[in-house]
């Protein structure tokens, strides 16, 4: 039986690409966005195993009704791919409340309310005996594993969804369930106003910023020979995979008792002397 396969924000770019990957394997695909008209151009490429879903995934009652669709259509869910977002770039000092709040809503909560209601669907099913080989890839970015100028909020939302994915997939394994992210780099709507000369379309050759080239990993990852990976955030782009460590601790000194503060200024700075964190992006 082919795979059961939602994907969010899959009318355009990285998410319009995984939709068609999967697709093209034989997997019943949700392809879900909020504009009609994009979600039906991709489900119309993919054929009679798709179906369209134009919920809001950055409302819980949204994120719910998406998942019931993919078990209402096709009697059950394999795999969900959280991609969909927005930007709405600003310096801290100039980002609004409504921009904070709107980039957490749909990336953060976004991410959150699908995985909390696809697990509720495999847990269900594990507790009445069945089979359970759910996959859940989320979509984080290297500005939330190292920093983006001018974006704090995006920057914010897409580290919680690296930290969520570590619990998730710690939470999610008894289930049968695997959650993994990536960090993709490609060439989309939200990245060509930015990085519009580093994501160009070379003349000929290899285009390492095609949005196609992220999805084989995203395809492998919901596949149930994947059951063994899980935890993990990759970055991905062009042809590079690579695996991305979290945080971790580094040079520690513990003297055993409290510290006065005017004691602390050469321990500091000599426990980071020798530490070198990649360059928030944008910096200087």
């Amino acid at each position: 039986m082919s795979r059961v396969v939602v994907v969010t924000g899959a009318g355009r770019g990285i998410g319009r690409a995984h939709a068609l990957a999967f697709g093209a394997t034989g997997a019943r695909v949700v392809v879900n966005d909020l504009s009609a008209a994009v979600a039906g151009e991709v489900a119309e490429l993919i054929g009679p195993r798709a179906v369209v879903s134009t919920d809001d995934v950055g409302t819980w009652a949204g994120a719910r009704r998406l998942v019931q669709t993919a078990v209402e259509t096709f009697g059950g869910l394999d795999v969900l791919v959280n991609n969909a977002g927005i930007v709405r770039d600003r310096m801290v000092v100039s980002c609004g409340e409504d921009e904070w709040d709107e980039v957490v809503r749909v990336h953060l909560k976004g991410h959150f309310a699908t995985l909390r209601h696809a697990a509720a669907h495999w847990r269900a099913v594990h507790k009445a005996g069945g089979a359970v080989s759910g996959r859940v890839v989320n979509t984080s970015s290297g500005a939330g594993l190292f920093g983006s100028v001018g974006q704090a909020n995006y920057s914010a939302a897409k580290a919680g969804i690296a930290a969520m994915t570590l619990v998730a997939a710690a939470e999610l394994a008894r289930y049968g369930v695997t959650v993994n992210a990536i960090a993709p780099a490609a060439r989309t709507r939200m990245t060509e106003a930015t990085f519009a000369e580093e994501m160009a379309a070379p003349e000929d050759g290899f285009d390492a910023m095609a949005p196609e080239n992220v999805s084989p990993l995203v395809v492998w990852l919901g596949s149930e020979e994947a059951g063994d990976v899980t935890g993990r955030m990759f970055e991905v782009d062009g042809g590079r995979v690579c695996v991305v460590h979290g945080w971790r601790r580094g040079p520690e000194v513990d003297r055993g008792e409290r510290w006065s503060p005017d004691e602390l200024g050469d321990v500091v700075r000599e426990l980071v002397a020798d530490d070198h964190p990649t360059p928030v992006y944008g910096a200087g």
